[in-house]
């Protein structure tokens, strides 16, 4: 069954309550009238209310309708918020420089608005030490506490132990902050070309140091220490 309305010949009811091209009630018309008025305008005669007794139609160009609702459903896909969970596997026993790295990552998942997985991952005798695991990841929560939260407490999980974290920012809010710097780069570019070509090789020799993960959502990401 057709989930479009009908329009113009294919109403099939004696008369109709009218609304204009801007919206203003013509009062109940019969439906040769309406006809006639919509070709007078030029425009379709679309019934928006077919269980209203009579059944209310709109004078509208309905071609120019269904592109602009097109367009409002594509860009409301565009903006919908996936919720991902990124993740970031540790040692207990990792040293500074790692950590650092992997709380680099920890931020900027936060900060993008995802959800982050934290696994301690424990071999042969650290197994019997979970308190290191434990310490490590209350250590890395107050670490990051400014952009997200302990939203599952840790717990064993096998050889593993499992602490997930929350961002304080929702996504969509990331995500419009991310379009805002998109926007507020290319206008800075377009102004300073040769700025701009000096942080493009920037960017391509971060990503040559291998500091960067790369995550595609919504698949889980991951980076062992």
């Amino acid at each position: 069954m057709s989930a479009e309305p009908r329009i113009n010949d294919r109403i099939r009811v004696p008369e109709v309550r009218l609304v204009g091209p801007s919206g203003e009630q013509v009062g109940i018309v019969p439906l040769a009238k309406a006809l006639e008025l919509a070709q007078e305008y030029d425009l379709d005669l679309v019934e928006v209310a077919a269980t209203a007794r009579p059944p209310v139609c709109k004078l509208m160009d309905y071609g120019k309708f269904k592109y602009e609702s097109a367009m409002k459903a594509r860009e409301a896909r565009k903006n919908q918020a996936h919720t991902v969970i990124k993740e970031m596997k540790l040692r207990p026993k990792i040293d500074p420089h790692d950590y650092d790295t992997k709380k680099g990552h920890v931020v900027r998942f936060l900060k993008q608005g995802d959800k982050v997985k934290i696994t301690i991952m424990f071999r042969g005798r650290e197994q019997s030490r979970p308190e290191l695991g434990y310490r490590l990841l209350q250590r890395l929560a107050e670490d990051v506490a400014d952009l997200g939260f302990v939203e599952s407490n840790p717990k064993q999980d096998g050889r593993n132990m499992i602490m997930v974290l929350g961002p304080h920012k929702k996504k969509t809010e990331a995500m419009a902050e991310a379009r805002q710097a998109q926007e507020a780069r290319k206008a800075d570019a377009k102004a300073n070309p040769g700025k701009s070509q000096n942080a493009a090789e920037d960017d391509h020799a971060e990503a040559e140091d291998g500091t960067e993960v790369e995550v595609e959502a919504p698949a889980e990401a991951s980076a062992e220490a």
